[in-house]
């Protein structure tokens, strides 16, 4: 048997396993992970524009932000927490600027509504974060 064959089958078992709630998850996952992506990317440019539009905070990063979100609304925060907390919000302002720009520049070159495409992209992350929060 290919190496193939054996994590299929592994897969099944697991697969047989699951409650139907999670099993639900799984193949919503499974579909999404083999059909093309919504957002394919025919050049170079629309590349560079979804990545903009997708671009998050590495999960410490995200983490160490909400600690320090967390930490303020109970005024615990030092001078320097303060400082790093201002900082990560700045950037994230940037983000968001640079998102609506990339969002308008794609729906622009697609000849598409800006709302339709931010709800695509808006969706396909809520997809892919409730699967990844289920916990298997």
């Amino acid at each position: 048997m290919t190496r193939a064959t054996d994590i299929r089958r592994r897969a099944i078992e697991l697969i047989e396993q699951l409650s139907e709630e999670r099993l639900t998850a799984v193949v919503q996952l499974l579909e999404f992970l083999s059909e093309p992506s919504k957002f394919a990317a025919s050049n170079p440019i629309e590349l560079a524009l979804i990545e903009v539009i997708q671009r998050r905070l590495a999960p410490n990063e995200q983490k160490r932000l909400e600690e320090l979100r967390k930490r303020g609304e109970w005024g615990e925060l030092t001078d320097m927490e303060h400082e790093e907390l201002i900082t990560y919000e700045d950037q994230l302002e940037q983000w968001r600027v640079e998102r609506l720009e990339a969002l308008m520049e794609l729906a622009r070159l697609r000849n598409m509504d800006l709302l339709t495409l931010n709800r695509q992209f808006v969706s396909e992350s809520q997809l892919f974060h409730s699967l990844t929060c289920v916990a298997f």
